[in-house]
């Protein structure tokens, strides 16, 4: 897709999962929250099967991978638990992430540039299995460039500090991030790069991100699944697309 075509929502469906796990019952149910989404709009289900399964288990992927009609972007670590994994059920997207047992959620980009040889060698059967594999990263150009080398196909940018910032109110700080989000965009996009973008994103900042002409996609969940204990999942997903297609246009 070119840039300025429409601009793709990516739904994460992990806090789904973490309600679920915190009653230890089977609801409410991932798959359920999926379908409900994809049936509001969303272009695509995101679910990270962490190390610990604090939210999304396997049995989570197995019933995304049947259950779903939209892609599945598969995110996780790069360890060999989870290359074996993707190789299993082969989704139609891999976003690497960055991951620690202590964060509550995941901090900052993952240091491709740092660790390039080994990720390299990670990706390559990921590739051939037929995955669309994305780094999730910093709008360093350092990592941006880093990540084309060892063949992704796309960079998601972490739009975090940007969301932290504009909640602060701290609107030069937020404006300075958000130019560096578009400067890393334009980049990858002369790269050969798809441009994803996510994390913190909600009705408030959504706008300026979803505005950037080379980013394809947003991926947003934490907000969406909070949203939609006031407002219902579907009507929320809803208001999202809606002002993500009123910023593009």
């Amino acid at each position: 897709m070119t840039p300025n075509g429409k601009l793709r929502l990516g739904v994460n469906i992990d806090h789904v999962a973490t309600l679920r796990n915190a009653r230890g019952t089977v609801w409410p149910d991932p798959l359920r929250a999926a379908l409900l989404a994809e049936a509001a709009g969303a272009d695509g289900i995101t679910a990270h099967l962490r190390e610990d399964r604090r939210h999304i288990r396997d049995a989570d992927i197995e019933a995304l991978m049947a259950g779903i009609r939209v892609p599945l972007n598969f995110e996780c670590a790069a360890t060999a638990e989870m290359q074996a994994i993707i190789l299993r059920h082969r989704p139609h997207a891999v976003c690497l992430v960055p991951e620690k047992r202590e964060e509550r959620t995941t901090e900052g980009g993952l240091d491709v540039a740092g660790d390039d040889n080994r990720l390299a060698d990670y990706v390559a059967p990921l590739r051939e299995a037929g995955c669309r594999v994305s780094m999730f990263i910093s709008h360093d150009p350092r990592q941006i460039e880093a990540s084309a080398r060892i063949g992704a196909a796309v960079v998601e940018l972490h739009t975090g500090l940007y969301s932290e910032l504009h909640a602060e109110g701290r609107s030069d700080a937020a404006e300075a991030e958000l130019a560096s989000l578009r400067k890393g965009a334009a980049f990858a996009h002369a790269l050969g790069l798809e441009v994803h973008a996510g994390h913190g994103l909600t009705y408030d900042n959504v706008a300026p991100g979803a505005a950037i002409p080379q980013v394809m996609e947003l991926n947003i969940g934490h907000f969406l699944i909070g949203e939609s204990v006031f407002r219902g999942l579907g009507d929320a997903i809803e208001e999202m697309r809606r002002l993500m297609d009123e910023a593009r246009g």
